[in-house]
């Protein structure tokens, strides 16, 4: 077996697919961070039942110029270290498990196919199990996160850094606490992957088959464009809810005090600013979504390709 078949046959394992899968969302998180840190600040604007939560309204740009202006422009970055943590978990887990479901699992038509109906199944499922791992790492990220405005309404930081937000979450919520806000979390990944990977999966495809366009570049572009918006689209609201939940404060036992679960969160977010407060940082979460989907499909199909495995 020559060193060209080799690299192939590592290339195709799960081992590999996972690393690709990290290396290729700690890229993409890297280059589109910041707007993910806006998307959270606007989320949580809003609050208005809570007179200590009250601050001045700001769009997308002004969010993210007052982050840059107020706290300092590394504070666009900050969060960044969980984040990282919780792609090496999520994303991996997230690939190896679609791509497990689609070819072992469900398996494609004879034709080579793969039906919507078996992609959704794929995309639901790996998105649940991926951020059911990693939501103790995005609770940390959160509430990092949130910080510098903490600061900005003159209240004492919470945490102090990653191992402090875990250490602390930890010794008041215990084990389950690290799993606060997780049901939105799962709700969220779910639809998030339905929306990127059954997108993305599909509309290559099709792309291929019905538009005729080779398996290229150009092709990986349209697929991921499409991947964001759908993703972005359909997971905004349960993020919305998810960033509430995992943002209040909570009492000695770890219990909420502004939210009694994620249903509460997302009528009383309705009642008390209406329907469309479930799109706060839609803008972010789209426009982040594009790049963040780009960077990753490309930087994974091409890693892929260069190892001389198979396509996604």
């Amino acid at each position: 077996m020559d060193e060209k078949q080799i690299s192939s046959n590592f290339a195709d394992t799960i081992w590999a697919t996972y690393i690709i899968s990290v290396t290729s969302a700690t890229a993409a998180e890297l280059l589109t961070y910041p707007l993910d840190l806006t998307k959270t600040r606007l989320q949580i604007q809003g609050e208005m039942e809570f007179p200590q939560n009250k601050v001045l309204h700001r769009g997308m740009i002004k969010t993210a110029l007052g982050i840059a202006k107020e706290e300092g422009v590394h504070n666009l970055w900050q969060g960044l270290t969980p984040a990282i943590y919780r792609h090496v978990i999520y994303s991996g887990i997230r690939i190896v498990t679609y791509e497990s479901m689609r070819d072992k699992v469900l398996k494609k038509e004879i034709d080579g196919t793969f039906p919507l109906w078996k992609s959704a199944i794929a995309g639901v499922t790996s998105g649940a199990i991926a951020q059911f791992c990693a939501s103790p790492t995005d609770l940390v990220k959160v509430q990092i996160q949130m910080e510098g405005r903490r600061k900005l309404l003159g209240n004492p930081p919470r945490v102090l850094g990653a191992v402090d937000a875990f250490q602390k979450i930890l010794k008041t919520g215990g084990i389950r606490g690290l799993w606060k806000g997780s049901v939105p979390n799962v709700y969220r990944a779910s639809l998030v992957n339905l929306g990127d990977l059954t997108t993305y999966d599909t509309a290559k495809h099709f792309i291929i088959d019905n538009l005729h366009i080779p398996d290229s570049h150009l092709t990986h572009v349209l697929s991921s464009i499409c991947a964001g918006l759908v993703a972005a689209t359909m997971g905004t609201p349960a993020d919305v809810v998810k960033t509430r939940i995992m943002n209040q404060p909570t009492d000695e036992k770890g219990r909420g005090l502004y939210y009694k679960s994620s249903f509460d969160c997302l009528f009383k977010t309705i009642r008390n600013e209406n329907f469309f407060a479930l799109y706060k940082g839609f803008f972010p979460v789209w426009i982040r979504m594009a790049p963040w989907s780009l960077t990753f499909w490309l930087s994974f199909e091409q890693i892929r390709h260069s190892l001389g495995a198979s396509a996604f």
